[in-house]
């Protein structure tokens, strides 16, 4: 189970996770069989089990491998499509952050309540047995779950990348550049991420730490 989960997606705790993980495992068996009896008729040409004029010169056969793989195709670009509009569809939103990259830690901005703060990863001398090393900073950010949220994204110096495995976020952030996505995560959880640009020599000590909870809590958090 602990070598399968190292070759799998993280459990995913959003929809957009879900549908990403959807898509892969669709194509991966449109692959997979494709690869199958490819090699299937590769190996039976060089065993010489197959009349080799029949496969090079047979106008049946052309017209077969030409429409079977636009048919595949279609499989493949329907769904991608569907993917690529949910991605980019724009609803209500419940907050907005703004992310702001540096080298080498995030700032973040509660735009809907005035209020921002820094994360830096929290050092191995001063974590605790319940800290993942690597992945903890001093700062989480703090999100209601099953409320949309609006995800604003750039940076100050270089060129970072905002992504959290789980939630199927992955958001360049990009100097003089604002891009956006918006999510919705449907449990309360701790969730980590890491910068997945190559930023400078402090790359891989820049994490994100994301927790969902309650409103009712989310709203006590923001009065503290």
């Amino acid at each position: 189970m602990y070598m399968y989960m190292n070759f799998n997606f993280q459990s995913s705790n959003s929809p957009l996770m879900e549908q990403l993980i959807f898509f892969h495992d669709n194509t991966m068996l449109i692959l997979i069989m494709t690869i199958s009896l490819v090699l299937y008729v590769m190996i039976s040409i060089l065993m010489n089990k197959m009349n080799n004029y029949f496969w090079m010169s047979s106008h049946m056969i052309e017209t077969i491998w030409t429409v079977i793989p636009a048919i595949m195709l279609l499989f493949i670009i329907v769904p991608s499509m569907k993917l690529l509009y949910l991605l980019e569809e724009e609803k209500k939103t419940f907050i907005t952050l703004k992310t702001i990259g540096n080298q080498w830690y995030w700032k973040y901005e509660y735009s809907n309540f005035k209020m921002e703060f820094d994360a830096y990863m929290i050092n191995n001398n001063e974590m605790n047995m319940n800290m993942y090393r690597l992945l903890e900073t001093d700062n989480r950010i703090m999100l209601p779950f099953n409320y949309m949220i609006r995800m604003m994204v750039t940076a100050m110096d270089v060129m970072h990348s905002w992504t959290i495995p789980s939630i199927g976020v992955k958001v360049d952030a990009i100097p003089g550049r604002m891009n956006q996505l918006n999510f919705l995560i449907n449990r309360s959880g701790i969730f980590f991420g890491q910068c997945s640009e190559i930023c400078g020599a402090n790359h891989s000590f820049m994490p994100i730490s994301l927790e969902t909870i309650k409103l009712n809590y989310f709203l006590n958090w923001l009065k503290k």
